[in-house]
């Protein structure tokens, strides 16, 4: 089962302010059908928590190794 919100409760529980995820500053990385969906096909949009949390929870994992160069190293600065 699935937990729906709405923009105002996906602002709560993020750190994200409602005004920067209107804008989609954040949410154009969000997939409808995964993320989101538009109930009945119309404008509005509810946020599909477990999916968001789990690809967050995913994205804060990803180790940070520096920047690959061309010649096999890596830069760290």
């Amino acid at each position: 089962m699935h937990t729906y919100i709405t923009l105002e409760e996906l602002s709560l529980r993020t750190t994200y302010s409602k005004a920067t995820l209107s804008r989609g500053h954040i949410t154009q990385n969000m997939i409808e059908g995964i993320h989101f969906v538009r109930p009945l096909g119309g404008k509005k949009k509810l946020y599909i928590w477990d999916a968001i949390e789990r690809d967050m929870l995913k994205m804060s994992s990803v180790k940070y190794d520096g920047i690959p160069m061309a010649n096999g190293g890596t830069c760290h600065g």
